[in-house]
């Protein structure tokens, strides 16, 4: 109820913001075109108001002053499920930033699809959504801005507290999939011992880039190279990364630009699935979808660890944790029977099939077992509905392909 409140609010400030932005932009008096006021017109004027009002910077000033113009003025079905609490700021903000782009028209197509997905999804749900409808709107522009941006890819360092880096890398995302993929599978091989899991994907990042053999005839690694760090190998196994696309078929033959989704990321364009689809080893693996739902079908149901088949099918269909607000992606989590498990008379207990697995990260899964969570799944729309001990329900509805 707070939180209606909350985004009432926030719809009220951004109509206040947007009649500030546009009293701006029409009192620039007549003649005033020179280049001093160009830069400093009465809109920056209105900025900085805005800026020492809010306690914010300028930039972030304007930034709320042009999101709140695009919400009154183009976005106004949006606006209107944040004056009725049932999205929240974030999740305006977002689809304005997103559709700035577009031309009003595949803008208004992008909002029309949004508005009747984002009061049931989390701000994490309703953004990745939201790209794909961006790609669905314009593919041809999607696919321009795509470009230019990979010729902005660079390495990155972010300093940190007590002698930290954050170091890493803006590349496409296709490229960064396969960057994950390799740091994952290079993890498994290191040695056994007790570092996390995310202590163990950074030293193997670091072992890959630092022991890597140099391929120029005469180079050298210098001396404090050479020695591995402890837990670390001199001689990295070699191994594949696999990189997991899900992409229509007309999309890959061509006939249709529609998204595909990249398993880690989420929507990319049509010309990255096909990049990626017809690259040299690649592997091609039947997923059917339900012609209605878009909902992802098809397994020993009397054992009760799945085959690979059914662990690849629920990894697929869910993509990540099934806890609503949950991000973590299916492939880290445990596969957990929704009915229970008979182990004393399997064939009468929950089988165990796709339509009674579901994904759960480490915690949720602990969470559901020991803090008394139920969950149940609607075998035709996908949907989990969590309660928690205090009687409250919530939502999450898994991967619609078909979209």
């Amino acid at each position: 109820m707070l939180e209606r409140h909350a985004a009432w609010f926030a719809a009220r400030q951004v109509q206040l913001l947007s009649d500030i932005a546009v009293h701006a932009e029409t009192t620039l008096p007549s003649g005033e075109h020179d280049a001093d006021t160009r830069l400093l017109n009465h809109g920056d004027y209105a900025a900085e108001e805005v800026a020492c009002a809010l306690r914010i910077s300028n930039t972030t000033a304007a930034d709320r002053l042009q999101v709140a113009k695009e919400l009154a003025g183009q976005f106004t079905n949006t606006l209107g499920l944040l004056e009725g609490g049932e999205i929240c700021y974030m999740q305006a903000r977002n689809l304005a930033n997103a559709c700035r782009v577009l031309g009003p028209e595949a803008a208004a197509r992008v909002e029309t699809a949004m508005v009747t997905k984002m009061p049931t999804q989390a701000t994490g749900q309703s953004s990745r959504a939201l790209r794909r409808q961006v790609i669905k709107a314009d593919p041809d522009g999607y696919q321009q801005r795509l470009e230019l941006r990979m010729k902005e890819r660079e390495i990155v360092r972010y300093p940190q507290d007590d002698g930290m880096v954050t170091w890493g890398a803006t590349v496409p995302a296709e490229l960064g999939a396969r960057f994950d993929q390799a740091v994952d599978t290079h993890a498994a091989v290191l040695p056994v011992d007790d570092r996390t899991l995310s202590q163990r994907r950074v030293d193997a990042l670091a072992d890959l880039i630092l022991n890597r053999p140099f391929l120029q005839a005469g180079s050298h690694v210098p001396t404090e190279l050479e020695t591995p760090r402890t837990g670390t190998s001199a001689q990295p196994t070699a191994a594949t990364a696999l990189v997991h696309v899900t992409v229509p078929l007309d999309v890959l033959i061509g006939a249709s630009e529609d998204p595909a989704e990249l398993k880690g990321y989420g929507p990319i364009t049509a010309t990255q699935a096909r990049t990626v689809a017809f690259a040299e080893g690649t592997i091609w693996r039947r997923l059917i979808t339900h012609p209605k739902t878009g909902l992802l079908i098809k397994t020993d149901p009397t054992t009760y660890r799945p085959t690979a088949e059914a662990e690849r099918h629920v990894i697929a269909r869910d993509q990540q944790c099934a806890f609503p607000s949950c991000r973590m992606p299916a492939q880290r989590c445990d596969l957990d029977h929704i009915k229970k498990f008979d182990h004393d008379h399997p064939e009468s207990g929950g089988k165990t099939v796709p339509e009674n697995l579901i994904p759960i990260c480490r915690r949720h899964h602990l969470m559901k077992h020991r803090a008394n969570w139920t969950v149940t799944r609607d075998s035709i729309t996908g949907i989990t509905t969590w309660v928690s001990p205090t009687g409250h329900i919530y939502l999450n509805a898994p991967r619609n392909y078909g979209e």
